[in-house]
């Protein structure tokens, strides 16, 4: 049984999105962080915003069983949702944002100042379940400054930070409302692009009426300006299939 001290989660919404993405940066952290491992389990928050918590006892039973099984010391999360679940329900292991790890290990070499040139100006989007983790915030703009792309603060930003519409199951719910949470967002974002750091916020901000990127398409991707093609939002179909090549991808990685 291979264990590690340290394994990266990261999540389910980015996995559907960007397997290339996942399987990058897990490379990253092994090259930097020799030995990480790596989990790709769902932790169980939407059962539990939904008061199944049987459900999610069950199902984050199971996300304990593999850190355990691996050995893992410490959990370098990407979505934020896991990031305050594991906080709260994993108390014997360090956990700790992707988004404060990469300003310590630095980005990889290739591409710094990848965005300099860059004809656009994102508006962050800051995802409201870590609105209350300054060392977050920080870290999300160490790395626009580090690969030099232009960035705006909506009016409200870190600590004041909104809703982007997708949390607490509120789509699934309550479309209509949705809706109207996600323009709301983007209406006092001046500029036409958005980034943020959880998939579904950035597919949130696309529903909104913006184009949208997650960070790590500006870190393992671009240069981006505004005669690039961007991502659309996908099917379902497509994010089973993304899910699979993230699997094959950190399979690849860890061979």
């Amino acid at each position: 049984m291979k264990t590690t001290q340290r394994v990266f989660f990261p999540g389910c919404s980015l996995p559907s999105y960007n397997p290339t993405a996942v399987q990058k940066t897990l490379k990253h952290l092994q090259d930097r962080l020799p030995g990480t491992g790596a989990i790709l389990k769902c932790c169980g928050k939407p059962t539990k915003a939904l008061a199944q918590i049987d459900k999610f006892k069950k199902r984050y039973a199971g996300v304990q069983a593999e850190i355990d099984r691996l050995g893992a010391e410490e959990v370098i999360v990407a979505c934020q949702s896991c990031f305050l679940t594991l906080s709260e329900y994993s108390p014997k292991q360090k956990i700790r944002s992707l988004w404060t790890i990469l300003p310590e290990i630095g980005l990889p070499e290739e591409v710094r100042g990848i965005g300099k040139d860059s004809d656009i100006t994102f508006a962050i989007h800051d995802s409201c379940s870590t609105r209350y983790r300054s060392d977050i915030h920080e870290g999300i703009r160490w790395i626009m400054d580090e690969l030099g792309y232009k960035y705006e603060e909506p009016t409200h930003t870190r600590m004041t930070t909104m809703c982007c519409g997708f949390g607490g199951m509120v789509l699934p719910a309550n479309p209509d409302l949705a809706q109207r949470i996600m323009k709301n967002r983007t209406s006092e974002v001046q500029s036409d692009y958005m980034v943020t750091y959880c998939a579904a916020c950035r597919m949130s901000m696309m529903l909104g009426g913006k184009t949208a990127l997650h960070i790590l398409d500006l870190v393992f991707g671009g240069p981006w300006n505004s005669q690039s093609e961007f991502p659309g939002l996908g099917t379902t179909m497509e994010a089973w299939k993304n899910r699979w090549k993230a699997k094959k991808g950190i399979e690849k990685v860890l061979a």
